[in-house]
């Protein structure tokens, strides 16, 4: 049983300019704090209900920028607003998954099998 009903974290990572690709270079931190105005509004930011984080390095910055809803444990990656209201609207509130916005088991790059 997990404390809240749905717990999204954000890969807020930010990496020294000319290392490898990060999340925050994607707009993560933007992001972030438009989920926690949005569950705000729609007044689910309580115990029990949503609650809304960033986290360092989720190792997935090359296929992010990248979130990760909880206790579900389904991964995300998202290009715009509209995309974190359609994980909002469609996840957290209906429960449904948003396929097309949905970050593959596995990484590209480890062959299966």
């Amino acid at each position: 049983m997990s404390y809240y009903e749905h717990h999204l974290f954000f890969c807020n990572n930010q990496r020294a300019p000319g290392e490898r690709t990060c999340c925050n270079d994607k707009g993560a931190t933007a992001a972030r704090e438009h989920a926690k105005a949005r569950i705000k509004a729609l007044r689910l930011n309580r115990p029990g209900k949503v609650r809304v984080n960033q986290a360092g390095c989720m190792e997935r910055c090359e296929e992010g920028p990248c979130l990760a809803v909880y206790p579900q444990g389904v991964w995300y990656t998202y290009r715009n607003a509209a995309d974190i209201d359609e994980i909002i609207d469609r996840h957290v509130l209906k429960g449904e998954i948003v396929e097309r916005l949905c970050l593959p088991d596995q990484p590209p790059w480890i062959k299966a099998g």
